[in-house]
């Protein structure tokens, strides 16, 4: 019964891609956007369609920005003037981090920033005001 349990627990940590051991293959940057709506932690970071990372944290920053932390996998060479754009699978679907690379020769580490951000569309927001000002 506890070899059950066991293999149940490795399964379950396997199809989440979680794993105990994956702290080393990951190294974080952040970004700060204007508005994080609808993004959550364990969401997607995508370059060209691929996923890369997943995010990690999001917390108010400084001067009242949405600091949003990405678990970035070590294989995967991001480009200091990369762009982190928020954007929604489908019509409705999730959020995730879309990242377009720049031309610098240079890449980020651990802890560095991307300052090139585009915050997500609230969807809401762009209806109610072409309601109300349609009137």
């Amino acid at each position: 019964m506890l070899a059950g349990f066991l293999a149940f627990g490795y399964i379950s940590l396997q199809m989440g891609e979680f794993s105990v051991f994956d702290l080393e293959k990951n190294y974080s940057i952040t970004a700060e956007f204007d508005n994080v709506s609808g993004l959550k932690v364990g969401a997607t970071v995508e370059v060209a369609g691929v996923t890369v990372g997943k995010v990690s944290d999001i917390r108010l920053g400084e001067e009242g920005l949405a600091k949003v932390t990405m678990l970035i996998k070590h294989e995967t060479k991001i480009s200091t003037d990369a762009i982190a754009s928020i954007r929604t699978q489908g019509l409705i679907g999730d959020k995730y981090i879309k990242l377009i690379q720049g031309a610098d020769a240079e890449m980020l580490s651990e802890g560095d920033e991307i300052f090139d951000t585009e915050s997500a569309v609230d969807f809401e927001e762009l209806l109610s005001k072409y309601i109300f000002e349609s009137r």
